[in-house]
């Protein structure tokens, strides 16, 4: 009865993975909903972060336990030493948990290489030279360019004395960041 379990897991997790892959393939992966915790994506799990990664509750970490687990009871059924239900099934739940860790760890890992923002972080922006775009009026807002990581970005800015006015193409300093308005100093 035992290994009727164990290849019925096997199965399962089989075809939901492959399933999943197909149809998550098909139709562009369920990102029309949200599901709650995980970034809005189904695949990601349920967490209560709501930033985008991998939960250990995710039906890919699921699904790969029900598939360990299905193999490895099928595997240690077949030994003498370990055919009795109660050891086999223990084994085959910590092969079960080994493999999920071993694929939630890699999925993480990727994930976490993969997820970088192409946004600039803005705490570290005060001190950077950048460039008038717009011209800034004096008590008014401009635009400016600036380079942060190979990456060209633009923001409104104001001139820290607000008595000034600056043209295109001078360079500034960014002294500090109001919500989205930059402050700048021309640079000598």
């Amino acid at each position: 009865m035992a290994l009727v379990i164990y290849i019925i897991c096997l199965g399962v997790g089989l075809v939901f993975t492959l399933m999943s892959a197909i149809f998550g393939h098909i139709f562009g992966g369920g990102h029309g909903g949200h599901v709650d915790g995980s970034g809005g994506h189904a695949e990601a799990g349920a967490d209560s972060s709501d930033m985008p990664g991998v939960s250990a509750l995710s039906p890919t970490v699921i699904a790969s336990f029900v598939t360990a687990f299905g193999g490895m009871g099928i595997i240690f059924s077949q030994f003498k030493a370990t055919n009795q239900p109660v050891i086999s099934a223990s084994l085959a739940v910590l092969g079960g948990l080994i493999i999920a860790s071993v694929v939630l760890w890699l999925l993480r890992g990727l994930f976490s290489h993969t997820q970088s923002s192409s946004e600039s972080k803005v705490a570290s922006l005060a001190g950077m030279t950048a460039t008038i775009i717009s011209p800034i009026p004096a008590n008014g807002v401009g635009e400016i360019a600036y380079v942060q990581a190979g990456s060209r970005y633009t923001a409104p800015a104001r001139l820290e004395d607000g008595i000034a006015s600056a043209g295109n193409g001078k360079l500034v300093r960014i002294t500090r960041i109001v919500g989205s308005q930059f402050y700048v100093t021309l640079t000598d």
